[in-house]
């Protein structure tokens, strides 16, 4: 049984409850038949409350049958429920050690998971050279979590050399995957000068987009570099704004 992300994406979001329950159904009969894919979908679907009322500890029990046949998502599934004490008692080394068997598998998410544990010293001794390593593996496969840590890291030169460019250039990354928290750090490095050109109408597009998705923090920001530009500058960072966004992040310079 084969069931690609896509598959798995077309279910869970627009299948109704019926078509749900008759894949749950179908699933288990091929699950207590030793099949690792319906092993995991039956975890997955118990662990979510689709097709079945929801339960941790049969979404455990079928995900630690899938995780012994080397299914990447059961092991990730599994190390999340592990790490947050999702309805099983918290263990971060056991975490750790089904995150690490997905991350060798090039899971992006596990991989990101592992240097969040690595950086918090979570089930490991803290280490920020590994956890840096970590973010990079999956900051390169698209992660925008990853990017968006990577670029803290080399922002502060935290277990990797401080790098303001290569900071900018993660932040770069993480932004253009809509991303407020790296929009509004990425704003301030053109506000600032520091791994990018000093432009404030630049900076205030930026900043102003991270408002725009919620960043808490931002208006007090957007305001500072404001008192900096003219009416016509300020209505230039708008309008850059707008067609970043609605080039879909590609025409923001």
């Amino acid at each position: 049984m084969k069931l690609h992300s896509f598959i798995f994406s077309f279910i869970f979001l627009v299948a109704t409850a019926e078509a749900v329950a008759q894949l749950f159904e179908e699933s288990l009969i091929l699950a207590e038949q030793g099949d690792a894919e319906a092993q995991y979908v039956i975890g997955y679907l118990y662990n979510i409350g689709r097709g079945v009322e929801r339960d941790y500890i049969e979404a455990a029990r079928w995900y630690e049958l899938a995780v012994a046949q080397g299914i990447a998502g059961a092991q990730l599934n599994l190390g999340v429920m592990y790490r947050g004490g999702e309805g099983i008692t918290r263990d971060d080394a056991e975490a750790h050690r089904l995150f690490l068997l997905a991350a060798d598998q090039g899971v992006a998410s596990a991989q990101y998971n592992l240097g969040i544990m690595y950086h918090r010293g979570e089930g490991v001794d803290e280490d920020d050279i590994e956890a840096t390593r970590w973010y990079q593996l999956a900051a390169e496969q698209g992660l925008a979590g990853a990017q968006y840590n990577l670029g803290v890291m080399y922002g502060r030169g935290v277990g990797v050399a401080e790098d303001s460019e290569q900071s900018a250039v993660w932040f770069r990354k993480a932004a253009g995957q809509g991303d407020a928290a790296s929009q509004h750090n990425l704003g301030a490095k053109y506000a600032s000068g520091r791994g990018v050109p000093y432009d404030l109408i630049t900076a205030y597009a930026w900043i102003a987009l991270a408002r725009a998705l919620g960043d808490s923090t931002a208006e007090e920001n957007l305001n500072k570099v404001a008192a900096q530009l003219t009416p016509q500058q300020i209505a230039e960072g708008q309008d850059l704004a707008v067609r970043c966004l609605e080039s879909n992040y590609q025409d923001c310079d």
